[in-house]
């Protein structure tokens, strides 16, 4: 089971954990509202993982805009 890491704005790669024996408390999980998990981590067919979280140039942009968080996207 592999844990894939994407940005949700840019759908940019990055980051995988290829550990079997991480639990929810390991990879902060636990610390995520209901509604976050359910908007952040989907499992695929294969056991497979995949967490939208947000990559350093988009966070970099958000800082420098935070009126972005109030779009669904903000990547042209």
């Amino acid at each position: 089971m592999a844990i894939h890491y994407e940005c949700r704005h840019c759908k940019k790669h990055v980051g995988r954990l290829e550990q079997n024996t991480l639990t929810a408390e390991q990879l902060g999980f636990h610390e995520l509202s209901a509604e976050d998990r359910q908007t952040m981590i989907e499992y695929d067919k294969q056991g497979e993982i995949h967490v939208k979280t947000i990559c350093e140039d988009c966070h970099e942009a958000l800082e420098r805009n935070p009126d972005y968080y109030a779009l669904q996207s903000f990547i042209q």
